[in-house]
């Protein structure tokens, strides 16, 4: 949780200068464009990729691509040089240009300029618009002729063109293969311009033929042409071929291998493990046992350390993957050997105490993934070697605050948590091991072994108490100087001790941490800490902290921001005093809590901006405030049976409905209220979820867990009081069995059992409603509310950031004016988009596709007020668009057959990669009024004018009878 890798939800509220709109920006750069002065046209030039970053719609990026194509067209070799670094830049807004055969032609007149450095430049801007012009026989042609040339600029460029065009069309790759092939074994080729064509032969994988003979020419170049230059080139360009082929990866990997252990050159095999590399983590499944063996052999065998070091980072690689399952799986008919006696293993318990940290990393990283994933019984020798060789590395680097160690402390670290996980029984020990080593290490090492304590005790709560001791010790005598990393260390340190403590901090845990922060003059630590207490749920300790930072803000919105924090914390804190069977109690608790915690929503309102909504915690508390008032209500509901009984007249009223539950009066109905309330409580959290795409994964289980408490007590009334006899509790009894990841979610899933199995022991006994039914209830409200609840990380900061821009056309110059159609046209409504991210694309979550959504409603009628089918009143369609380089577009096709002012609603949501729906927004609306068309019109009036006659000769029949 670094300040620098985070976004702020409060960011500067400042609004900064008038910005300029798209139009206006591109007359400016136009402007430049036409400048006399060369420097004044570069400038203007090298401006374009942000004006595409900030109005990323192809009307604007069509207009400019063509100005830029211009300047490229007369423009001289610099001012070119410019351009094709522009469109390099741009490539994900190529696609956008609407006009592709004007924006080609324009580029493509250079071609046949004198100068070679003219087309050369060329050649590469063609190259680098190979996505759009894939299949552009002119461009093949030119390429083709330029790999001809005498000039070395050129010929360089025309490679990068082909390698590019092939990647993209595979007519063009099939025609250029054997061009390729001829250049590369003639003799009168550089060798130089040899090992630049070969890299071209890796995108000949459209079919499995071309992939063939590219195969085969690689084979002989590799054979032919024994050079060090010559054999990496052309084995790089074999990986990557049989990478993208698929079909040949084993062969690969095979001949890899092969000059591995054959191959005499240091440069050779150091390719050859890079190459091993890419193949175990693209395709670790077509490794067979074989290949890890002989890969084991050559470790052995390896009197060099840097060798070792990489085939060793291979074999860790494929040890986190199935590949270590079929090596020690036993083939059939054969007798597999047992994990402690293979090759593997050996390998990694010679190399856990090497002198060289890198290959003692990943020879404890290979141990650690055999142990968890081999569950065998006989593993407890290999379970001690591992606990051993991470206790010695632990040792090593912990002391040590270079670079180098500190990443291996890394690996070591993630190994720890990953045996603590896989094998419980081990984790007591690692436990002690970083304890005993906090005090000795750097503070460097002590942030990152704080983290690895903090991920064990949320696996393993029950080694938190055993910790606090040590740590508290610790946080005593860590220095008290302002640096970085103190400030860190603390941080980490507080977090340890907040998980370890579980439930409440003790008053002198309070003591110690207070005492520490008052030394420390660095406001965002304390900020840290006191977000670190609202997740785990200390918010006694947190208010405190958050009532010392409100003076020490220069913002408005930040004072506003830490002051609903307090609030909030304060009410959270006035719930801890609840105790079951005291229900008069737990109803001033829970007004106290809603006291504060309304202060703490106006202050949250205060503290949003324009630019910061807050619109996720606005929505959070007041689903918060909202759930409160439910179980102040359904306690007060569940009183209301001794405090107001039912009339005489229950039983008969009863008899008469035949409903035995009216027997005791009021209480049925307000009870059937509050079942709804909760639902509705479910409803929008449910909504809420859907809403935050950009959130951690711990954020959206905090919002799940809250839905789960409204729907588990609306069901607990169902089952108890108002359809004993229907209820089930099948669908409820698994919430238990998925794996808690943190103490929170621990806890609320055994109150939730609970609730459960005394709502089921009591259901369909004592009908129809008892004392026992209405304390049952009260008694699952208070035990909700005992758990504190944890503020998550998305409430704080956001690490990732998603939105989506809609630009309709046809657009009305005034959002208020409507836009004109005659009712017996369909207006054709394009709607395209950008996809927009933050800093972190794509860290939870990304965009598999986008949902669009078209409403119509009628908003006015106009004309005559004759009846019109349903069908034609609206309109409602619905169309899913993947997005390409965060474009998207896509038409619609209304009718507006009723003449009048309508209103049309263009709603987006997204779904991910797992096919979930996420209710992003935005929602654009625009107005269209529909008119009658001419032609009906002159008809209308034609016959109103032959009825009016008519209508005026009855009146004179009429007038001339008296």
């Amino acid at each position: 949780m670094a300040s620098n890798s985070t976004k702020s939800f409060l960011a500067d509220a400042g609004y900064g200068e008038q910005e300029l709109d798209a139009n206006s920006a591109l007359m400016e750069l136009d402007k430049g464009l036409r400048s006399g002065k060369l420097g004044e046209q570069c400038e203007a030039v090298v401006r374009f990729p942000r004006l595409f970053q900030k109005y990323p719609f192809p009307i604007l990026i069509n207009s400019a691509f063509l100005k830029l194509a211009d300047v490229f067209r007369v423009g001289n070799n610099f001012l070119r040089l410019c351009v094709l670094k522009v469109t390099q830049q741009s490539e994900k807004h190529l696609e956008k240009i609407l006009n592709v055969d004007e924006f080609v032609k324009r580029i493509f007149s250079v071609i046949h300029s004198n100068d070679p450095v003219a087309r050369a430049i060329t050649l590469r801007m063609l190259g680098s618009l190979a996505s759009i012009i894939p299949e552009r026989k002119n461009a093949h042609h030119s390429i083709r002729q330029s790999l001809d040339s005498h000039d070395n600029v050129e010929v360089e460029a025309a490679v990068f063109a082909a390698a590019n065009f092939s990647a993209q069309s595979k007519d063009f790759a099939v025609g250029i293969c054997n061009k390729i092939s001829e250049m590369i074994q003639g003799l009168a080729t550089p060798v130089d311009l040899k090992l630049k064509l070969i890299p071209i032969l890796q995108h000949m994988h459209h079919d499995a033929i071309l992939a063939s003979s590219a195969r085969e020419l690689l084979q002989q170049l590799v054979t032919s042409y024994p050079s060090n230059k010559m054999v990496i080139v052309s084995l790089h360009t074999f990986t990557l071929l049989a990478a993208s082929s698929l079909v040949d990866t084993p062969k690969q990997i095979q001949l890899l291998l092969q000059y591995l252990k054959n191959d005499p050159r240091k440069a050779v095999k150091r390719l050859a493990i890079q190459d091993l590399k890419l193949l175990a983590n693209k395709t670790p499944h077509t490794w067979s046992r074989e290949n890890i063996q002989a890969l084991c052999e050559c470790a052995l065998q390896t009197p060099y350390d840097s060798l070792k070091l990489g085939m060793l980072s291979v074999l860790s690689t494929l040890s986190g993957t199935i590949a270590v399952k079929h090596y020690f799986s036993i083939a059939s008919g054969n007798v597999g050997s047992s994990p402690r006696s293979s090759d593997l293993v050996k390998l990694a318990q010679e190399c856990c105490y090497h002198n060289n940290r890198g290959i003692a990393a990943h020879g404890v990283r290979v141990l650690t993934n055999i142990t968890v994933s081999c569950q065998e019984k006989d593993l407890l020798a290999l379970e001690q070697d591992a606990v051993f060789g991470l206790e010695s590395l632990l040792v090593l680097c912990s002391e040590d605050d270079s670079p180098g160690a500190q990443a291996t402390l890394k690996i070591a670290l993630n190994c720890m948590v990953k045996l603590a996980k896989g094998r419980p029984h081990l984790s007591q020990s690692v436990v002690e091991t970083l304890l005993t080593q906090l005090h000795s290490a750097q503070d460097a090492s002590r942030i990152l072994m704080c983290h690895c304590l903090a991920a064990i005790a949320m696996q393993l709560p029950v080694l938190g108490d055993g910790m606090l001791g040590d740590l508290m010790e610790l946080y005593k005598v860590i220095g008290r100087s302002a640096t970085d990393k103190q400030q860190e260390l603390l941080v980490s340190l507080a977090t340890v001790i907040f998980v370890a403590s579980q439930k409440a901090l003790s008053a002198e845990v309070k003591a110690v941490i207070k005492q520490q922060l008052e030394s420390v003059s660095n406001g965002w630590t304390v900020y840290r800490i006191a977000r670190q207490a609202s997740r785990m749920g200390n918010h006694d300790m947190a208010r405190e902290l958050y009532q010392s930072l409100l003076t020490q803000v220069a913002s408005e919105h930040f004072y506003f921001w830490l002051n609903s924090l307090k609030e909030f914390s304060h009410a959270e804190q006035c719930l801890t005093g609840l105790q079951e069977e005291n229900y008069s109690s737990a109803l001033s608790c829970i007004a106290e809590s809603l006291k504060f915690y309304h202060k703490g929503i106006a202050s949250l309102t205060a503290a949003s901006t324009p630019l910061n909504p807050l619109s996720f915690q606005c929505e959070f508390v007041k689903l918060r405030i909202d759930l409160l008032q439910a179980f102040s209500q359904l306690i007060c509901t569940c009183s209301s049976l001794k405090t107001s009984p039912p009339p005489a007249i229950a039983t008969t009223i009863a008899m008469t409905l035949g409903n035995d539950l009216q027997r005791c009066g009021r209480i049925s109905n307000q009870m059937k209220l509050s079942m709804e309330e909760f639902r509705s409580l479910a409803s929008r959290y449910g909504d809420l979820y859907q809403a935050s795409f950009d959130a951690d994964s711990a954020t959206l289980r905090n919002v799940e867990l809250q839905q789960q408490s409204c729907l588990l007590i609306s069901h607990a009334i169902e089952a108890l009081i108002l359809d004993p006899e229907s209820a089930s509790f099948q669908e409820y009894g698994s919430t238990g069995a998925a794996h808690a990841d943190s103490e929170y979610e621990r806890r609320m899933m055994s109150v939730y059992n609970h609730v459960l199995e005394e709502v089921e022991s009591l259901s369909r006994k004592y009908t129809p409603v008892s004392y026992m039914h209405t304390a049952c209830l009260c008694n699952a409200i208070i035990s909700l509310l005992k758990v504190p609840l944890s503020f998550q990380r998305y409430f704080f900061q956001k690490l990732q950031s998603t939105s989506i821009k809609l630009a309709l056309s046809p657009s009305p110059r005034n959002p208020a004016e409507p836009i004109a159609v005659q009712n017996n046209q369909q207006l054709a409504l394009k709607v395209e988009g950008v996809v927009q991210h933050g800093s972190k694309p794509g860290l939870f979550r990304k965009i598999q596709s986008v949902c669009l959504n078209v409403s119509s409603t009628l908003q006015s009628k106009s004309g005559q007020d004759y009846k019109i089918p349903i069908d034609n009143m609206t309109n409602e369609m619905e169309q899913r668009v993947e997005p390409h380089n965060d474009y998207f577009s896509t038409q619609f096709l209304l009718n507006f057959a009723i003449l009048g002012t309508h209103n049309i609603t263009v709603e987006s949501s997204v779904k991910d990669a797992n096919g979930i729906v996420w209710k992003t927004g935005p929602r654009t609306t625009i107005f269209v009024k529909s008119l009658e068309d001419p032609y009906s019109q002159q008809i209308r009036l034609q016959q109103q004018q032959v009825q009016q006659p008519s209508q005026q000769q009855q009146q004179r029949n009429a007038y001339t009878r008296f």
